[in-house]
């Protein structure tokens, strides 16, 4: 009797076991991005990790004066809330989408009160000092410079990634800025 292993069976076997994928790791995972949070919100209170601990974190750097880019990418992440609400409340309970201001001259707490009001119902917008500001955006990696205008009419140069970060605060991924259906499943794919 032969006891070598029928060729089909064996080749099967090894077939499995080359398309048998490891779970993926979220390509942001062990990235120096991030730090810790300690800035004013939209109400005027202290807001810290303290707020975010056991949550889910969409961080996105912007202002309340922008004229185009910023409106649309909040608005696209709170559309990409309300449809994680429809899919997966729970889930979506877990999350807190995070606004920091590159222009805290301008962006007040009332100011940011106003502005958040346009979006999400749970939308922190944050604001600081422009030492904090200059040092929460270099923990995540974003440009920002005073742009061309005069007095109030300036604008502001800054960079547009939206992250997601996981409950202790560590980065997972970087969102697409549109659909939010495709933020969404970003969302879902690495936020377990």
């Amino acid at each position: 009797m032969n006891n070598r292993p029928f060729p089909l069976a064996a080749a099967l076997l090894a077939l499995a076991a080359c398309s048998a994928q490891p779970a993926a790791s979220p390509p942001l995972q062990g990235a120096r991005i991030g730090g810790p949070i300690a800035l004013i919100d939209q109400n005027g209170r202290a807001f810290g990790d303290a707020q975010l601990a056991g949550k889910y974190r969409i961080v996105y750097f912007g202002y309340t004066f922008c004229p185009d880019v910023c409106p649309v990418d909040v608005q696209n992440i709170s559309a990409a809330m309300k449809v994680l609400e429809q899919r997966d409340a729970a889930l979506a309970a877990r999350i807190v989408p995070v606004f920091i201001t590159v222009d805290p001259a301008r962006d007040t707490p009332a100011v940011l009160r106003q502005f958040a009001g346009n979006f999400h119902p749970r939308l922190v917008a944050l604001t600081g000092t422009p030492a904090q500001t200059a040092a929460i955006a270099k923990a995540f990696g974003i440009y920002f410079a005073r742009g061309r205008g005069n007095g109030n009419g300036y604008l502001m140069d800054h960079g547009r990634q939206i992250y997601l970060m996981d409950p202790q605060g560590k980065p997972l991924a970087l969102l697409p800025e549109t659909p939010p259906a495709a933020i969404a499943d970003e969302i879902v794919k690495w936020a377990r």
